[in-house]
């Protein structure tokens, strides 16, 4: 059977066969409307009774899509067997959530951001911060434990999203000579002010505030902290705000 547990997915697309005109390859026309609708069509994949299994990628969630034999609908959902298997998983793993971790994944290495702990830690998790945040300057607290036992780095991606002086206290981090040490005494006086703001930003820092921005748009957060990580399993997790104790060791590993 097939299970939609959300009602802005349980979508069923009955649709002619007129071409839309393929974004990518060239597939049956309710791909190629959904396609249209902003769906990123991954791969194909086999499915049971007659239908095809389409992954798709609807911002950063997966999705199941499933063409009916004629290859005249399209079904959005989850596919379960018998015995209460998910069908879907597997294939949603192998062909979005891997090639989606990689992704993102680059484009969070090549952003603007600060190096926070050892460039030995054998796990990195990068946050959006912005330098007026009382959450970021939480998790950054909480997070002190495994930096100096060198099993983490945090990589600050500058934001200025908060207050009139967030950008210019980003500039500030941004231009200082030693970086990570301007970022450490902002944390440890974040409640007497933090960095005194630049009074002028350069362009060149003004351009990388506006990429890194743009790029935390584009991940769908709207918050700071947002954190990203790999779980386990080396799947890309997103958490915003500021973790409780409990989600911690999830982010950054065991003590």
């Amino acid at each position: 059977m097939i299970k939609m547990p959300f009602v802005k997915f349980a979508l069923i697309f009955s649709l002619l066969a007129a071409s839309l005109g393929a974004q990518g390859k060239d597939w049956p026309a309710p791909i190629k409307s959904l396609e249209a609708q902003g769906v990123e069509v991954m791969g194909t994949f086999a499915a049971p009774d007659g239908l095809t299994g389409y992954a798709g990628l609807i911002g950063q969630h997966p999705l199941a899509i499933y063409l009916t034999a004629d290859g005249k609908q399209a079904i959005i959902g989850t596919l379960i067997d018998g015995n209460g298997n998910d069908l879907s998983q597997e294939p949603l793993e192998r062909l979005v959530k891997k090639p989606m971790t990689v992704k993102i994944w680059n484009q969070l290495e090549k952003s603007t951001w600060i190096e926070d702990g050892s460039k030995h830690a054998q796990r990195v998790v990068y946050v959006f911060t912005d330098p007026n945040c009382p959450y970021c300057n939480k998790f950054w607290n909480d997070a002190q434990p495994w930096l100096k036992a060198g099993k983490v780095q945090l990589r600050h991606i500058i934001v200025a999203i908060l207050t009139p002086t967030s950008a210019g206290k980003a500039a500030a981090l941004l231009s200082a000579k030693d970086q990570q040490a301007a970022l450490t005494q902002m944390e440890l006086h974040h409640a007497s002010g933090g960095i005194k703001p630049l009074d002028r930003i350069p362009a060149s820092i003004r351009v990388q505030l506006d990429a890194n921005q743009k790029l935390m748009e584009q991940l769908g957060s709207s918050a700071t902290p947002a954190i990203f990580y790999k779980d386990e399993s080396g799947d890309l997790e997103k958490l915003e705000g500021a973790p409780t104790p409990e989600v911690l060791p999830k982010i950054l590993g065991p003590r």
